[in-house]
């Protein structure tokens, strides 16, 4: 609980630039996996317009056979981190994948000790 403390206190007070223009410098990201997911979305921007277009002639049923299975294999050849179902929402404060809230990027765990302690700007905890 004091390593989730700390992270929150350090990601709280430290700026976040939005977009990082140094990729080696890790001390933005939690961990390795982090890192690796930011990667693979980097990738993942970079071919999805190629990739979007590849799939869309692959399952056209209009165009010739030989045309769509050398679609698909031009397709198989794109690198496998281009492809966005390789990308896990992680929570920007401990780079968990599990339960993590698209709205807040954040995972429940942390999510909860934040808005116990008030640091969520308009969440309350429920009470009746």
């Amino acid at each position: 609980m004091q390593t989730l403390l700390r992270v929150c206190r350090n990601v709280l007070t430290a700026r976040a630039p939005a977009v990082w223009t140094e990729p080696q410098n890790r001390d933005l990201m939690v961990d390795a996996r982090m890192y690796r997911d930011y990667k693979r979305r980097k990738m993942v921007k970079e071919y999805a317009f190629e990739r979007l277009q590849y799939t869309a002639m692959k399952r056209n049923d209009i165009l010739p056979k030989a045309l769509q299975e050398v679609v698909s294999q031009e397709l198989h050849a794109f690198p496998l981190n281009s492809c966005f179902t390789r990308m896990h929402n992680r929570c920007v404060l401990t780079s968990r994948a599990r339960s993590v809230d698209v709205r807040y990027r954040m995972a429940r765990m942390a999510w909860r000790h934040l808005a116990d302690y008030n640091k969520l700007s308009g969440v309350q905890r429920a009470m009746w």
